[in-house]
């Protein structure tokens, strides 16, 4: 499904640039995770107050709908070795057949077609068999056993390469209500929830509703066209169930309001709902891309991480809440030196 943005003229890339100090990159998830502070900004008035992530419940109202993605993330990054000795780095970014998978391969331009890999468990091995879009391969494993359980064993969580510190807890780049595993990259939204936080909203009336959205790594990379409207998403694959619409159609229905958990959440419900706003339960591959001039169907508030300068997801946010009041919130959050991106602080905005 692709995007039905109405384009706002003259939009560059370079709108949604901004200076960020190399030391407010956040390096490691805070204990406990939801003690992450909390920008709250105002959608039409572009107001702005400080809080943590902690009191949320306070800014929601009984019926409200939270939406979570439950996508969990695949420790997708192996190290392998070719006949000859040399190393090889994959990624994997979504399986494409009974064993296939597309990935990443580094160095690239030595893993060509025909390369046979290897593995510290003898009971996993690879060889290559094409190449795929962008660089990447179609890579084909031959395992016994259950391949998501030697994956397990083998692989690393595919942290951003702004991270520089290893991960001592593998969960930490995981939401506590992760499920389905699939995803390149976590939802970094969810990461600021306890159980208990999500138990205790539950208990007050807040709806909990759950969606899927296998994110991969296009979502997050910097928008490399000049003008806004040329680029091009990636395909993810998403899943909205029955019980999950009716649960959020029903709380919209009830005067509740519904709030994307993520990006990836808001992009899932934005590629479901339709002109009335009600969501229709559907899976598939979603192309959809949000930038300003786009006009929200089912979203009334969203809690976001802070995004890299020019990326995708920060076009998607100033969509939302208007580039001018999106811009001016990241500049009073570097001011109060508020963590950014994966493990940093969130943004709720409503």
């Amino acid at each position: 499904m692709g995007s039905s943005n109405r384009a706002v003229r003259g939009l560059q890339v370079n709108d949604f640039d901004y200076f960020l100090p190399e030391r407010l990159i956040a390096q490691d998830p805070v204990e406990p995770r939801n003690a992450s502070r909390l920008l709250l900004l105002g959608r039409e008035s572009g107001a702005v107050a400080h809080s943590h992530f902690r009191r949320l419940a306070e800014y929601l109202r009984p019926s409200d709908v939270l939406v979570l993605n439950e996508t969990k993330v695949l420790p997708a990054r192996l190290f392998a070795r070719k006949a000859g000795g040399a190393s090889v780095e994959l990624l994997l970014l979504r399986q494409s057949g009974l064993r296939s998978w597309q990935a990443l391969v580094r160095p690239g331009r030595q893993v060509l077609p025909g390369t046979q890999l290897f593995f510290a468990l003898p009971e996993l091995a690879a060889h290559v068999v094409d190449f795929a879009p962008e660089g990447a391969r179609i890579i084909e494993f031959q395992y016994e056993g259950d391949f998501f359980a030697i994956l397990e064993k083998l692989g690393q969580m595919p942290l951003p390469p702004y991270i520089k510190k290893p991960l001592a807890d593998q969960n930490r780049y995981q939401p506590v209500y992760a499920k389905e595993r699939g995803s390149a990259a976590a939802p970094t939204a969810g990461l600021h929830f306890t159980q208990e936080m999500l138990f205790a909203l539950a208990s007050q009336g807040i709806i909990i509703a759950k969606v899927l959205l296998h994110v991969g790594l296009g979502t997050f990379r910097p928008v490399k066209a000049q003008r806004v409207e040329e680029h091009l998403m990636h395909e993810e694959f998403f899943r909205v169930d029955e019980e999950n619409a009716g649960l959020i159609n029903a709380a919209k229905a009830g005067g509740g309001r519904v709030i994307g958990v993520g990006t990836t959440s808001v992009r899932t419900l934005e590629t479901v709902a339709g002109e009335d706003g009600r969501i229709h339960a559907q899976e598939g591959w979603t192309s959809k891309f949000i930038y300003p001039g786009y006009r929200f169907k089912a979203v009334d508030g969203m809690i976001t991480n802070f995004h890299l300068p020019k990326s995708s997801l920060l076009m998607m946010v100033s969509a939302f809440a208007g580039r001018e009041n999106v811009m001016a919130a990241y500049e009073e959050a570097i001011r109060q030196e508020y963590r950014f991106f994966s493990f940093g602080d969130a943004m709720f905005i409503i």
